[in-house]
């Protein structure tokens, strides 16, 4: 695996390293050393998945107040979507940015998504699933999360939306 970082400071953005011949490809996407020499978290008390009907479906921005906050690891296994994570954490110098990707089922790719920061998606293809590595359990008390079109964040989303819950849709603007 690959661990490249990007521009929001402890995400890191993990490609596998596919070994392929006349069967197909196998590639390792969890490995406890290499993700703990990263600083990535290593015990996972939950996973969940999201499955989603129609291209251009949001989902987030979703975080969990302190002190649960949840580190993830996300990646595409069926379709494509544009994922996206904006940085909450208020003593961070990157504070309310954002960054986008691709994840899909052909790239393979993930991303961790350190605590403190929100995470959303936007469905790039219909039937798209999502697969979650949870490091921290689910608190429903603790669930929050910001509006996906918070204008003071900017996210530039690539394509219309087709669908998004009325609980996305009512999500306040973030306030530091």
């Amino acid at each position: 695996m690959r661990f490249v970082p990007i521009a929001l400071s402890g995400a890191l953005l993990i490609e596998i390293e596919p070994r392929s011949d006349e069967r197909g490809l196998f590639a390792r996407t969890f490995c406890e050393r290499e993700f703990a020499d990263h600083k990535i978290p290593t015990h996972y008390p939950q996973c969940n998945t999201s499955f989603n009907h129609r291209r251009g479906t949001i989902r987030g921005l979703h975080f969990q107040s302190p002190p649960h906050e949840e580190p993830k690891v996300v990646r595409c296994t069926r379709g494509s979507i544009f994922d996206v994570i904006v940085d909450l954490r208020r003593d961070s110098v990157t504070l309310r940015q954002w960054y986008g990707v691709e994840l899909t089922e052909d790239n393979r790719r993930a991303i961790y998504v350190p605590p403190g920061f929100a995470h959303g998606f936007q469905t790039l293809s219909d039937n798209a699933e999502v697969y979650y590595q949870m490091g921290a359990a689910y608190v429903p008390d603790a669930a929050a999360g910001i509006c996906w079109n918070d204008p003071a964040i900017g996210i530039r989303w690539p394509l219309p939306v087709s669908t998004i819950s009325q609980r996305d849709a009512s999500l306040p603007n973030f306030s530091p």
